[in-house]
């Protein structure tokens, strides 16, 4: 061990320091180290379990029955068009939908991109 003056300049010695081992650095919160780009790159490519619809209303269901979801004035559906996921914000007082994410334009867009007609996609006025 070394007595170091307060004025002089040292970096730490880090032959006086015991290893950490990996169960106490997590007991003291170190975080866990970056993925390569390999395990980035797998993660990406594997094959995610997809949910099936009752699944995905399932637990739609179970969000709505939450008391953090009521208290938030949130509301989640799933689209019976597209089959996506929505969230309402509704204002507590009035019941009225303040926000809606994705958008209803935005699930119309969806619906008609996903349509098997390629004529007339977007715009439906006539000349």
């Amino acid at each position: 061990m070394t007595i170091d003056s307060i004025g002089s300049v040292s970096t730490a010695r880090t032959a006086d320091r015991s290893p950490v081992s990996s169960d106490a650095a997590v007991a003291q919160g170190a975080a866990r180290a970056p993925a390569t780009a390999v395990e980035t790159a797998n993660a990406v490519k594997a094959n995610a379990a997809v949910p099936t619809l009752d699944q995905v209303n399932e637990a739609v269901s179970q969000l709505n029955k939450s008391a953090q979801a009521n208290s938030q004035g949130l509301e989640f559906s799933v689209d019976t068009d597209t089959k996506r996921t929505v969230v309402k914000v509704i204002d507590q007082s009035t019941k009225e939908v303040l926000r809606q994410i994705p958008s209803p334009e935005a699930l119309e867009i969806a619906k008609s991109l996903e349509s098997k007609s390629s004529t007339g996609l977007l715009i439906s006025q006539t000349a």
